[in-house]
């Protein structure tokens, strides 16, 4: 366990926070060859920071975040971030992959003291009002509480099945079910009582929750729903990440529940829609089509042209003639003279399709 900076509050006076960042990230590969998938950038910031962001917003003082994959860069990016949103900050290392639950029980001893754990997944952005969840947890006395919406259209994530009160009766096929259950689909969230680490096995080392922890407890009403709306995207996949960061570049998500995580602070505005960071450049004979984003440092040559729906990270270079539009630079990405990333990730020398998948529902916005 890697200590950042902590400070204690009274026992059971506090809400921690616990980001799972330990996944390999197989289905944004080969992006996540090169960093882990919370380390990736949307419209120039990693995507830990908005975690972190709307932990911190909700009133939450410390967090952990749990590493394996790229664990070096996933410290280094969590200490960053947690510095940006003020909060203190664990680093849980797992030479081996724990799971859920097993990451809960491998930082027991850094959640102690909670009066309540909120527990994210890294790959998610989710505008949640989190005070209202921590709310629900509270009034229902379950040991934990998973926080839903309705199922997208065409989705195939396996569902949580309540009943009418929002006890949760089945989780992916899993627990004694019942009559009358609405599936929901699961967001990533979960907000539990610290009671809960305790029907965490010690073996297998590891222990995914939903699927071995929670269904024991759903015949008892110990697991919870929380329904909620907002804005929510897995950025698991290409198409989804290329999304996030336009929905976000576009005005979709609203960036209230993230402070610390405004990616066009410091940013000039020479039209709407346009935003560019300090030192980015562009030439005169150059075409920018709102909505566009360039970071600190980018440049755009003569008579290249960048949107709509275009991010260009810090110190990328878009060409003479090369073309970005519905695209995500990554910072210090140069394109060829001529070149054309369209429905792209461009990482260096790596260059990622990412169209929208057929009969894909795109993001969650109830």
């Amino acid at each position: 366990m890697e200590l950042v900076t902590f400070v204690r509050t009274p026992a059971g006076d506090e809400v921690v926070g616990m980001v799972l960042c330990a996944g390999l990230g197989t289905r944004l590969r080969p992006l996540t060859w090169q960093r882990p998938k919370p380390a990736v950038p949307v419209v120039g910031l990693p995507l830990l920071r908005y975690a972190l962001a709307l932990l911190a917003g909700a009133g939450v003082q410390r967090a952990v975040v749990n590493a394996h994959h790229l664990a070096e860069l996933t410290a280094e990016t969590a200490r960053e971030a947690a510095r940006a949103v003020g909060l203190a900050l664990r680093v849980s290392r797992e030479p081996i992959i724990a799971g859920t639950g097993g990451a809960l029980r491998e930082a027991r001893a850094e959640l102690e003291g909670a009066r309540a754990i909120v527990l994210v997944n890294g790959d998610v952005l989710f505008d949640l009002d989190l005070g209202a969840a921590l709310a629900a947890h509270a009034a229902s006395g379950a040991l934990a509480t998973m926080v839903v919406m309705p199922m997208p259209r065409g989705a195939r994530y396996a569902s949580v099945e309540a009943d009418a009160a929002l006890a949760v009766r089945r989780i992916a096929g899993f627990g004694p079910g019942g009559e009358d259950l609405t599936p929901w689909h699961f967001t990533g969230v979960h907000v539990l009582s610290p009671r809960l680490i305790e029907e965490v096995p010690r073996e297998p080392f590891e222990v995914d929750v939903n699927r071995q922890v929670y269904p024991p407890l759903l015949g008892a009403g110990l697991v919870q729903a929380h329904l909620a709306t907002g804005y929510w995207n897995d950025l698991g996949a290409p198409h989804r990440y290329l999304a996030a960061n336009l929905d976000l570049l576009s005005g979709r998500i609203p960036l209230g529940r993230f402070p610390g995580a405004d990616p066009f602070a410091g940013c000039r505005s020479p039209a709407p829609g346009l935003f560019l960071g300090p030192g980015a450049k562009v030439a005169s004979e150059a075409t920018l089509l709102a909505p566009a984003y360039l970071g600190a440092g980018a440049t755009v040559e003569p008579f290249a042209s960048v949107g709509p729906s275009a991010v260009v990270g810090a110190g990328a270079t878009v060409s003479s003639r090369a073309r970005v539009a519905r695209a995500v630079l990554w910072e210090g990405t140069s394109l060829a003279p001529g070149e054309e990333v369209v429905e792209a990730v461009a990482a260096g020398g790596l260059r990622l399709a990412a169209p929208a998948e057929e009969g894909s529902q795109g993001p969650t916005c109830p």
